[in-house]
Order: structure tokens, then sequence, then C-alpha cells
């Protein structure tokens, strides 16, 4: 396993670590014994950081996590993520006597004493401008119960915003091949800044796995048929923000970039590696063999430079035009 800096929080993570959304629902049912397996493996493989939030299955991603790492909190390192058990838009969802509710909430959840990165769950931009919010997350981490704070953004003009704010150690993007404006507006701050990057939706809700073909269709209670076109939450949240046919069509001419690379999932997941303000990479897992197929990304062999012009290239003029919602 190959290590990087969280930005100025001092934690080393995992290159290739993990989301549990998957695992807690949203994407198709997975039976208990199944997801503790894939967290088994992960760790085994050095695996030492893990993305949550208290919404995933309502709170049992988190529950799952901490039965995983029971014994092992000061070497595995968890982020989670709040807001969104409320109205989003409302600020009394970010005052005190609710935030520090939903962060007891979620260390009850976790068995531990303190959170070692809490993340504001892609709030409205009027809640980064007004900063309020911060002012609480400082206070949390006065007390102990958060060690780091960070935000899970939609856009780069809401990154942009949350990192004015020097008390944010971390944000969580969404960043892939088919989603690159980042590299130009939002990496190059972070960097100077020295925030660390959490990418989350690396594959295009496994569109980038090029797996799936136009008429593939997915159960009910996966967010890939109820929020396709952003009916339920940001449209960007899936596939990327692009529609599911299009997206298909683009992956199928993206197939050399597995050549030599073992897996088109695990060339995209290198593709977003090279990028030096990007800290790890959090696919989802359903079981242990998609914990194996994601961390055969650390011996993918990496682009070229032609190679990454090619899908600079490719991105402005086939995917860009494409996107749903704003990014």
């Amino acid at each position: 396993m190959k290590y990087r800096k969280l930005g100025k929080t001092g934690i080393s993570v995992s290159e290739v670590s993990f989301g549990t959304w998957a695992i807690g629902g949203s994407w198709g049912h997975v039976d208990e014994q199944t997801a503790l397996a894939g967290l088994s493996r992960a760790m085994e493989a050095g695996v030492n950081f893990f993305d949550t939030a208290d919404v995933y299955g309502d709170g049992r991603a988190e529950s799952l996590l901490q039965k995983a790492t029971r014994g092992r909190e000061s070497e595995i390192h968890i982020a989670t993520k709040f807001c969104r058990k409320s109205d989003i838009a409302d600020p009394s969802t970010y005052s005190w006597d609710t935030v520090s509710r939903f962060c007891e909430d979620s260390l009850r959840r976790l068995g531990r004493e303190a959170i070692d990165l809490y993340q504001i769950h892609c709030p409205p931009h009027s809640i980064l401008e007004d900063g309020a919010v911060f002012d609480v997350l400082d206070r949390l981490k006065q007390q102990g119960k958060i060690r780091h704070y960070g935000v899970s953004v939609e856009t780069v003009a809401e990154g942009l915003t949350a990192i004015a704010h020097p008390g944010v150690d971390a944000l969580q993007v969404i960043f892939n091949i088919f989603r690159q404006k980042p590299i130009t507006e939002l990496f190059p701050e972070t960097l100077a800044r020295n925030v660390g990057i959490l990418v989350r939706l690396p594959l295009a809700s496994g569109l980038l796995t090029g797996k799936f073909r136009e008429s593939d269709t997915f159960a009910t209670d996966d967010h890939r048929h109820f929020n396709r076109d952003g009916q339920s939450f940001n449209v960007g949240e899936t596939f990327a923000g692009l529609p599911f046919e299009k997206g298909a069509q683009l992956a199928a001419q993206l197939q050399w970039i597995a050549e030599g690379r073992g897996s088109m999932a695990q060339a995209a997941m290198r593709w977003i590696l090279q990028h030096p303000a990007v800290t790890c990479v959090i696919p989802g897992f359903k079981n242990a063999a998609q914990i194996d197929d994601n961390l055969g990304t650390l011996a993918t062999p990496p682009f070229t430079d032609a190679d990454l012009a090619r899908l600079a290239d490719f991105y402005e003029t086939e995917v860009a035009p494409w996107i749903r919602g704003p990014y």
C-alpha cells in the first residue's frame, strides 16, 4: 500500500481508500457479512481510511464501520458527514444544537471518542458563504469531538468558497475522466493552501468500468435508477451528471485506456492519482472481490503526457457538453 498526507492534518491515508455508500444503501442491498468481509479485506491490504455519512443506510454504514474497526480505532481513520438528516437549506441545520447532536449520534454509531474528519455533506453554497457553520466545527474541534473538518462539495465554486476558511483541511469532490473541471480552477488553490482532496465517484457510478450497455437497468432502490436524472439529489452524484445512455457510449470510446493497465476501472483511478493535488480515491464496493479489483490500481502503469492530452481533449470536446447540473 502507498500513503499520502491528507493536507495539513498530519494524517497519512492509503492512496486507494474506500467509501461506504454502496454498503450502507442506495446501491442495492448488501448483506452485513458480505460488507464486513469487504472491509476486512481492505484493512488486510493496508487500507487505513474509510469515508461514510450519517445518511448512508440511515446510519447503517457507520455501524458497520464500528464492527469492522473495533480495537483498531487508532490506526484506521474514518471520515463521516452530516447535514442531510435535516433540511439542508435551513440555517438551523448548521446550528450548534443541531450539529453537535449529529456529531454525538455519529460518534455513538462509530463507537469512537472523536471523528478523524467531519465533513459538511454537500450543503448549499449560501451556507458556505455565510460561514457560521465553521464556527460550530471549530467549537467541536476545541471540545475534542472531531480532529479535523472539511466539506464535501458539488461544484468548483463551492470548493473555492470552502477553502477560503482556514480551518478546512480537506475537500471531497467528484473528479474523474468524465469530470475534469477541478484540474484548472480548484486544484491549484488546494495545493497552495495544503488542503487534502478526497475523490468520490472515481468511476462515475460505474460507467468507467466499461461494463455497462445503453440497455442496462438498475434495481429500484439503486440511485442509478431513482436519481439518474437528478430526481432525488444533485444529478452530478449519478453518472457524473451524464445521461446514462450517453455515458455508456462515451465509456465505450475509452476502452483504450485499459491497454497494458489491467482494467478500465484501474486505469481510470490511476489517471486520478496522477494529479498531485489528489490525496486518495474513495471508490465504493459491495464485496471483497471489488476491493481487490480496486486495489489493483496501485500496480497500474501511469499515463504518458500524450495520453493525458488525449483524455483532456476528449473531455472538452466529447464529454463536457453533455454534463447536466452545476459543477
